[in-house]
Formats: C-alpha cells, structure tokens, sequence
C-alpha cells in the first residue's frame, strides 16, 4: 500500500513545530502524540497503514523533539502544561475544532492535560501511560521514572541504547537512536522538575470525572508500567468498560503489533464518530 503524506511546519510560540499528515483531507482527524525524546515517526504504521484510507491523519513533533525546533522559553514549555498548551495552539492554527487523541506514553499524559483546556477533543487513546495522581507517579511506573533516563538532561550512549531497546526491544530501529540523540534535553529535566513541583492536573482525577471516551490499550509486556494500576482507576467513560493488554507486545504496541492494535483504534475511531 503506498499512502501519500503531506509535511510542513507550522510557526507557534512554542517554536515551529514539524507536522505530518496523511489520509483525508477533511473531517474530525485523528491527532497522534508521540512518547519521551522521540518524534512522530514512531506512528509510521497508522499514517501509511490502511487507516489512512477512511481517516485524517495528523501527527506532529514535540517542542524540543524531531524536526520540531527547540521551545524559545525552555521553562515555559517543557512541562504538562507547558506541551498542552502548545498542542492546543497548533490546532487552532490548523483550524481545528474537534479531534480524537492518540496519545503513547508522555504523549497521552498530555493528552490527559488536554481534556479539561480544549473542549473538541472526541475521544483519547492513551497506551504506555498510568493516569496517575499528583505526587503518585512511582505507582504507575514499574521503578522510579524520576531516577531514569526520561528525566535527565544529559545522557550517554549506552543509556539512549538502553533507552531504545526497553522501549522497543527486537523491534528496535537505528533511526530511533538518532531521535533519541536529537531531543532537547533541557526538555526531560524541566518536564520532571515541573512535574515534582506539582505542575499540571491530577491525572487520576481527570479520568475519573471526564466524560471524554477514554480507551486504554496496553502491551500485555510493557515492563515499564505497572499493568496493575490500571485496573484501580475509577474511569468515568472507560470505552467498551475494559482496559485492553495485547499479547506478546511492550510499550510501544502500536509500532510492535499494528497488526493487533490498529484494528482496536479504528473500532475506537468509529465509536467515537472520527473522520465525520
């Protein structure tokens, strides 16, 4: 299958910001977020898969990340809010009203910090991402995040190989290493200081009162989350009343498995009335 994308850059005050998008030209798009020092080529199988044949496909770099330029206010920027903020304002320059989110790891905690600024947003995806409480974060994670690489400012070799490959595993490309090394690394250090500081929504709140149509799709072997935790939420919209762990996958299913994820998400998509 050989599906056209279109990129180009959009000017922000959070820097300009690289986006790509493929599929429909019109209709409620599907707006994909990607994880910690990566870039929106990680979502290679939804933009060129057969998604695109019946959906609107838009996927960006984060300030700091991929093509994206680095945020001209650091501090600003490079929180929960901070990135929210800066998604919100894209959409608007893209003319956006309403959307439905895919969001992976950091990317769906944004998301989260989305739902109570943006009132478009149709429905949230989120995979790889424990909405957690305020200073509950550890109980979302297996280990500590603020003692690893996704918090620090600079980092080796050895720690993006590492990085890379508890994330992807066997399914690991080199590109990805060059993602890694690109990412502003003033980004991971501010977004954990802020997040100890106590900066943005109580993700566990947020779920538990929003009527958003929440799906949350897992990797049955991300070692990386606490699987568990998921389980202890409250949801107040939780999209066909389960969390979802797909077999044999790990943190990042919808690159691993998209064989087994992306029919999830275009049954979400469905649901949710995207591509209208």
């Amino acid at each position: 299958m050989s599906i056209t994308t279109r990129l180009h850059t959009i000017l922000t005050s959070h820097g300009a910001i690289a986006v790509e998008e493929s599929g429909k030209d019109s209709g409620i798009p599907l707006l994909l977020i990607h994880g910690n020092s990566f870039s929106h080529d990680v979502f290679r199988y939804q933009l060129q898969g057969s998604l695109a044949e019946n959906y609107r496909l838009i996927a960006f770099d984060l300030p700091g990340q991929g093509k994206s330029e680095n945020a001209p206010e650091p501090m600003r920027t490079y929180t929960l809010p901070g990135f929210a903020d800066a998604v919100i304002e894209l959409l608007e320059k893209m003319g956006i009203t309403e959307t439905v989110i895919l969001g992976w790891s950091l990317g769906g905690h944004i998301a989260i910090e989305m739902l109570s600024r943006f009132s478009g947003i149709q429905g949230l995806m989120i995979t790889g991402t424990p909405p957690v409480g305020r200073n509950s974060m550890s109980q979302g994670f297996s280990g500590s995040p603020h003692t690893g690489m996704a918090g620090k400012e600079i980092i080796t070799e050895a720690e993006i190989a590492a990085f890379v490959t508890a994330i992807f595993g066997r399914s690991a490309e080199p590109f990805l290493l060059d993602i890694v090394r690109r990412a502003d690394g003033r980004f991971r250090k501010r977004l954990f200081e802020a997040a100890r500081e106590g900066a943005g929504a109580d993700q566990r709140r947020t779920v538990e009162n929003s009527m958003v149509p929440l799906a949350v799709v897992n990797g049955a072997a991300d070692s990386i989350i606490n699987l568990n935790y998921f389980d202890t939420v409250d949801y107040a919209n939780l999209w066909e009343d389960q969390c979802y762990q797909l077999p044999g996958l790990g943190h990042a299913p919808f690159w691993e498995g998209p064989d087994q994820f992306n029919p999830l998400l275009e049954r979400f998509l469905q649901y949710t009335g995207a591509g209208r």
